[in-house]
Order: structure tokens, then C-alpha cells, then sequence
């Protein structure tokens, strides 16, 4: 997209620069969310026992909710669904108790006084809330029973930095409840069409 960008006219070099240099910040970036494994771990301990979750994400964030519910489907054979944020009245709300988790995909990006506001909507219903975040003072930390910190980064990348703890959240519960991460039950590692 930057080539292209570049090529038509509509991404000059000082933009193209800045963006390729927080590119390359990924890699690290990532890996400072891998080194919080052990918070991780216990993170999950946390939230094990839990029968089912709710994802919210706004914008690029939904996608990023929509895979953090399926990894925990997947490898944990817990239920988890994922809407967007915006979406939360329509159905799941009524779903919302002290027994739901609410993970809440919650950049410091344009969607955040709108997810301020599902925050507030959650608390109202006694919910469970879970954070992950990349602002340093959220508005809703108080609120939050956990909070997942993750570095922040330009919004186009996002989903590579915020998909992270979400996978190891997975994964540690999944090791917890002692499942087979590697081979979950009734997957394939292709699908196919016939």
C-alpha cells in the first residue's frame, strides 16, 4: 500500500519514511507483549474457570476481537463470541453479568470515547471487564478487573500488536485446562471444500 501510495501521489516521503521506520518497530514490539508470558499465565488462572466470553472491538479493533474469540473457542473449548462494539445493544448485552468476561480491544485511536461508553454500558451490568489496551492512563482502567497493556503503534498495525495477548491469553488457558493446543479436537489445518 505504501509502494502505491507513493507511486499515485498520496503518501509523501516524509510519511512513507515515518511508517516504514514504526514497521520496523513491530518485531520488538511484539516481543515485549511475548516477555509479559508469565503475567500471562497467571492472568489466565484468572479467567479459566469462566464458561463463556464476550470480545468487543471497534474498527480494526472488531477483527482483532474476532480472532481473540476464536482462538479461545479453538484451542480451549471455551464459548466465546465477538461483535462490534457498536453493535453490543443488539443482542449481547442481555447476555452481560458478573459471570460474562467482556474483553474489551480498546486502542487509544478514534474509537475511544465510543468504547469509553460500551465500558460504562458493561459496569452498569455488573460485567467482568477485560482491557487491552495500549494507553497508559485508560479511562476505564479503573474499572477493568484486568487490563492486557500492549505498546502502542500506528493504527494500520495494530492488529499485529493487539492479537498477541489474546493468542497467549488462548493459549495459557487452553495449557490450564490441560488441552491439546497443538492438535485441538474436530479442527483440520486446512480447510477444505468439497
Amino acid at each position: 500500500m505504501l509502494y502505491l501510495g507513493k507511486k499515485l501521489g498520496v503518501v509523501d516521503q516524509e510519511t512513507l519514511r515515518q511508517k516504514i521506520a514504526e514497521i520496523r518497530k513491530i518485531p520488538h514490539k511484539v516481543q515485549l507483549v511475548l516477555d509479559q508470558t508469565g503475567d500471562m499465565e497467571d492472568f489466565a488462572r484468572k479467567y479459566m474457570h469462566y464458561k463463556n466470553f464476550l470480545y468487543l472491538g471497534r474498527g480494526i479493533s472488531y477483527p482483532v476481537s474476532l480472532e481473540g474469540a476464536l482462538k479461545l473457542k479453538e484451542i480451549s473449548y471455551i464459548h466465546a463470541e465477538a461483535y462490534a462494539a457498536g453493535e453490543m445493544k443488539h443482542g449481547p448485552i442481555a447476555l452481560i453479568d458478573e459471570q460474562m468476561p467482556v474483553v474489551f480491544v480498546a486502542p487509544n485511536d478514534f474509537t475511544y470515547k465510543k468504547t469509553c461508553s460500551n465500558v460504562e454500558e458493561v459496569v452498569s451490568r455488573r460485567g467482568n471487564i477485560i482491557l487491552c489496551t495500549d494507553h497508559e492512563n485508560h479511562e476505564m482502567a479503573s474499572k477493568a478487573s484486568s487490563i492486557l497493556k500492549v505498546p502502542g503503534t500506528l493504527y494500520e498495525l495494530q492488529p499485529m500488536v493487539f492479537i498477541v495477548p489474546l493468542q497467549l491469553f488462548a493459549y495459557h488457558i487452553a495449557n490450564l485446562l490441560g488441552t491439546d493446543v497443538d492438535q485441538p479436537r474436530n479442527l483440520a489445518k486446512s480447510v477444505t471444500v468439497e
